[in-house]
């Protein structure tokens, strides 16, 4: 017994003892190899990216050009020399431009509040209320969706015709102010939110009034944000509409507006840059404000029915 016991090897501190399990041991780290599908989705999105971004660059870049540089060819993406000469005439008054401006933002403003407000209450009453004929009038809204929007042009115009709303913010917001698509998305939404809070709400004594205010709205922020970008650059990028119903020329609205600037028999293509340049500012910093939003809502809604 005393011999064998002094014959066993001392165990020294780290070493694996017998009988230990190899997955103790520390493993190498293993790099995960890329799947060749990943660095080709990385591809597209970068060459579909440049197809984006180039263009924005390229207008940008040419409205600090001069009309002769604009017009050389070959065409160099860099102004030589660097001039604020489309700028300075846009800013001297000779067009109201910055009145055009005024007249977009406070037009697309004003019918993205009104559509938030007529689209929100109308898709809260088809996803939650029941009422007769209920799948029937949303089968109806939805098919609207098929119609082409230059089909309303003629009664549209009539409409405001007689309404007496024609060269005025009136006539280029109330018209597009409930549209099919606005009830839709929000629609979808409001199915895919929890009925239990709603429930828990009702037992407590509060109405459809207070749970829509206090519980849905605040609930569906991602939605009314996505759909507040989208009705705003609808109005902001409307250009066939405001044409027809705008006569004098300061009430005219921003996209319209650029098109004044080119002439019949010649155009300052740096004038002309210029002014997308100063209508794509707005669009920039919308979806830059609303990017998480407009993700969150699109990842959350459109899934139930």
């Amino acid at each position: 017994m005393t011999t064998n016991s002094l014959s066993r090897p001392i165990p020294t501190p780290g070493a694996a003892q017998p009988g230990e399990s190899a997955a103790r041991q520390p493993s190498p780290p293993s790099r995960r190899p890329r799947r060749p599908g990943r660095v080709g989705l990385y591809v597209v999105l970068c060459v579909t990216a440049l197809v984006i971004v180039v263009p924005l660059v390229w207008i940008f870049f040419t409205s600090f050009k001069t009309d002769f540089d604009a017009i050389n060819r070959p065409a160099s993406p860099w102004p030589i020399p660097f001039v604020f000469d489309a700028y300075q005439t846009l800013s001297s008054g000779q067009q109201p431009i910055f009145r055009w401006f005024l007249n977009s933002m406070a037009a697309a403003s004003l019918q993205t509040v009104i559509i938030l407000v007529t689209a929100s209450m109308g898709a809260y009453a088809l996803a939650r209320m029941e009422f007769r004929g209920k799948r029937i009038v949303f089968g109806a809204i939805v098919a609207t969706l098929l119609v082409p929007p230059v089909i309303f042009l003629i009664p549209n115009y009539l409409i405001v015709q007689n309404f007496g709303w024609l060269d005025s913010i009136w006539a280029i917001t109330i018209p597009g102010a409930a549209g099919a698509f606005g009830i839709f998305f929000l629609r979808q939404f409001f199915i895919g939110l929890p009925g239990e809070i709603e429930e828990a709400a009702r037992i407590d004594g509060a109405g459809d009034i207070r749970i829509f205010l206090q519980i849905v709205l605040p609930l569906s922020r991602p939605a009314l944000a996505t759909l507040a970008v989208l009705s705003f650059l609808a109005n902001w990028n409307d250009f066939l509409w405001p044409i027809y119903v705008l006569l004098s020329p300061e009430n005219l609205t921003l996209q319209p507006g650029l098109a004044v600037l080119q002439g019949a028999y010649s155009t300052h293509f740096g004038i002309v840059m210029a002014g997308a340049v100063i209508a794509s500012i707005p669009v920039l910093i919308i979806f830059t404000l609303a990017q998480r939003q407009i993700v969150d809502s699109v990842a959350s809604s459109g899934l139930k029915g």
